[in-house]
């Protein structure tokens, strides 16, 4: 590959990397074309993108980001696909469920997830229990609002009791 395509392959890595908040490395080579091919529509159905990329040029993108990407370096052995996603566990759990059809590939090398870095295939089902941030907001107004339902819900219980004995009141007299 000439110098120039280097530059202009690295300049594409950098930018795909500025567009998505979570990177997952893992290890692909082993997957024939029929398991590869499914695993592309499988990202491709849950909104995740598979690049395959070289560690250096790879390495040289994530330089020239903003983005710490540090920690990710020792993963980046072998041959290397990238799983972008800007939900924190898409990648992890379309991985965990490819493993289980098939029997050990692909394998988790490394994920940045929320300026995190995870190492190793040990942690596929922790980043496969992360909740989204979507998903935590969510959770947050859900707590905020139940104890707002809970005293409305009580003000007007409380009012129709009220009501209740001031009618039964008026009425005695």
């Amino acid at each position: 590959m000439r110098k120039e395509d280097k530059y202009t392959v690295v300049e594409n890595i950098a930018n795909i990397l500025k567009e998505y908040s979570c990177v997952y490395l893992a290890e692909t080579a082993g997957l024939n074309a029929e398991k590869t091919s499914e695993l592309r529509r499988a990202c491709s159905s849950a909104d995740v993108k598979l690049v395959v990329v070289k560690n250096t040029l790879l390495k040289k993108a994530m330089d020239q980001s903003d983005v710490d990407y540090s920690g990710l370096y020792p993963a980046m052995k072998g041959a290397t696909s990238m799983l972008l996603s800007n939900t924190g566990n898409a990648p992890a759990k379309l991985l965990k469920s490819f493993i289980k059809k098939d029997d050990k590939l692909p394998v988790l090398k490394a994920a940045f997830v929320e300026e995190t870095v995870y190492m190793g295939a040990d942690q596929l089902d922790f980043l496969a229990s992360l909740k989204s941030k979507n998903e935590l907001i969510a959770d947050v107004v859900a707590l905020l609002q139940s104890p707002a339902k809970n005293v409305i819900s009580a003000l007007q219980s409380g009012g129709n009791k009220l009501h209740g004995i001031l009618e039964t009141l008026s009425n005695k007299e």
